[in-house]
């Protein structure tokens, strides 16, 4: 991993040396668009809508739009503004982890000490597990300011951008304002339903199987020249999108815990309940293969079960 920031995190007196590393990445298959006739790459120009000719980036500048009138911006009017340029990651206050709500995080980073000890560093984390809080701070990063949230991950202090207040949508459905009636009998059944599927989160039996068909198929293309039939690859999916069903909430229940049951066979070990949640991952099992990442593997070459799926 390369850094992509370096500063220190400060509260009160105290100075933390740290490297900023991007904690998470992108999966997915590259695709550009190309003509279909020859395959020819599909380029963007950037056209000036009056004169309709090709502009060069150090002629643009930006521009903010009312609706009625547009307000250019140069890049002199941009360079009057105070710069955001501190290296320090302060901390506005410690908060009650359990205060942060998880809607308003947004990108994730790893902090590295920077020092020659990183006692600190350790301090700051030990001191946040003890006292299960999370620290608020704001920094700034690419020239904007940040509002985030330092909490601990296994050994590493982790830097969690939070979106701002007004950044959140209000969820306002009426439906959920009238006065809806549970029974003690449809909560028992809908918690015997969520028994039968409990489990230990492990987020490594879980795969993208799209991403893996994809590259499957490119793959495959790859081999074989332009052979491969993509209709018989990934199935017809233009099906209609019908409204949902009004049923019983009681029989839904009593069928999905039977469902669940049978499908058990009246084991009650996890093995048996995550056989229910998915396929391919308990024919995994079933193999005796004990890895993880072949486990996924197999799901991807699985492409006559992804054709009846889609079927």
């Amino acid at each position: 991993m390369r850094a992509i920031w370096k500063g220190a995190l400060t509260f009160g007196l105290v100075n933390v040396p740290v490297k900023v590393y991007s904690a998470t990445e992108d999966h997915d298959v590259s695709l550009h668009q190309v003509h279909n006739k020859d395959g020819g790459r599909i380029r963007y120009q950037r056209v000036c809508e009056i004169d309709g000719e090709v502009v060069p980036y150090s002629d643009i500048d930006k521009a903010y739009d009312d609706g009625d009138k547009t307000v250019v911006l140069t890049k002199d009017d941009l360079a009057s503004l105070p710069s955001e340029k501190s290296r320090e990651i302060d901390v506005v206050e410690f908060v009650p982890s359990e205060q942060v709500d998880l809607l308003t995080l947004d990108r994730a980073y790893y902090l590295e000490p920077d020092s020659a000890s990183p006692k600190a560093y350790v301090l700051l984390r030990k001191t946040l597990e003890q006292t299960d809080r999370t620290a608020i701070v704001r920094f700034s990063l690419r020239q904007k300011t940040r509002l985030a949230a330092l909490r601990v991950r296994g050994d590493v202090l982790v830097l969690q951008t939070l979106l701002w207040a007004d950044e959140v949508r209000e969820a306002a459905f009426p439906a959920l304002d009238e006065s809806v009636r549970i029974s003690a009998k449809e909560l028992e059944l809908s918690a015997s339903l969520v028994e039968s599927f409990a489990s230990d989160f492990d987020p490594e039996e879980f795969t993208d199987e799209y991403q893996a068909e994809l590259r499957t198929l490119i793959e495959a293309k790859l081999e074989k020249g332009d052979a491969v039939d993509t209709a018989e690859t990934f199935g017809d999916h233009d099906e209609e999108e019908t409204g949902g069903e009004v049923i019983d909430l009681m029989a839904a229940l009593r069928a999905s815990v039977e469902k669940s049951r049978a499908a058990r066979g009246g084991s009650d070990s996890k093995d048996s309940g995550k056989k229910d949640a998915g396929a391919a991952r308990s024919d995994a099992k079933a193999s005796g293969s004990g890895a993880k990442k072949p486990a996924a593997k197999k799901t991807a070459e699985k492409k006559p079960a992804a054709k009846k799926k889609a079927s």
